[in-house]
């Protein structure tokens, strides 16, 4: 399949886990990615997959969390490609595990900063040029643990991951007569670095996800990237404002 053939996508957060499945996905598919993070070796690295399997990518660097560095990566994105018709707000962080009560102020703030005002700084203004050139879509990467499923010692997670799901149904709202068309997927443990607990191995994972969710395994990063891939193409036309769980059943 070549859904995006022609189109300039933009993954924040592609430096690794989903964000980089959901890059080299877009990718296969005829897209030309940019691919967004921190960590210039890491972004690095998932474009040298795409490349070496005939797609067609670039690194940005960018902080979520500075207004100035998003304009400049939206600005970067459509100068490399010509456009930005789809951008996925991806980056994310995982602090502060413990009571609520107990969570560090500078723990809290970090991951409300990064998880949700980033992500609204990230539409922001990926959405002042797709209003101005024809519309676009826009994918944010929310979590089962928020709006769906709630655990113990993951306040601040929790709360921010809630918050993007709110946020992007009330965007999805606010822009869609512009023709931008804004939708969420709240993935459960997946196939990521972030789903492992501190010292665990993916064997252990593996062997807790029997008993944790009805499916019995975490989800694969390839089958998150392609609820979003789904959401972010021409048959999700009518899809506005959604929240898709992908979590094994695990919020069921």
């Amino acid at each position: 399949m070549h859904r995006f053939t022609g189109k300039s996508v933009l993954v924040t957060g592609a430096g690794s886990g989903l964000g980089r499945a959901i890059a080299l996905a877009f990718a296969a598919e005829g897209a030309s990615v940019v691919a967004s993070g921190r960590t210039a070796a890491t972004l690095d690295e998932t474009v040298e997959r795409i490349e070496a399997a005939g797609g067609t990518a670039a690194a940005v660097t960018a902080d979520v969390t500075d207004s100035g560095q998003v304009r400049e990566l939206v600005a970067a994105s459509v100068t490399r490609f010509g456009g930005l018709h789809i951008a996925v707000n991806n980056a994310g962080i995982l602090r502060g595990a413990g009571r609520v009560g107990e969570v560090r102020e500078e723990d809290w703030e970090a991951v409300l900063r990064t998880n949700v005002t980033g992500v609204w700084l990230a539409m922001k203004h990926e959405i002042a040029h797709m209003r101005e050139h024809g519309g676009g879509t826009i994918v944010n990467i929310a979590s089962n643990l928020g709006a769906h499923l709630r655990i113990p010692n993951a306040a601040a997670y929790i709360t921010s991951k809630a918050a993007v799901s709110a946020l992007t149904r009330a965007a999805a709202l606010d822009h869609i007569h512009q023709g931008i068309r804004i939708n969420a997927v709240s993935p459960g443990a997946a196939a990521a670095p972030m789903s492992l607990r501190p010292g665990e191995s993916e064997a252990d994972r593996a062997e807790r996800m029997k008993s944790e969710n009805p499916l019995g395994r975490v989800a694969e990063a390839e089958e998150v990237a392609a609820a979003v891939l789904y959401l972010a193409s021409p048959m999700a036309g009518a899809v506005v404002g959604t929240d898709l769980v992908i979590d094994s059943g695990a919020s069921a």
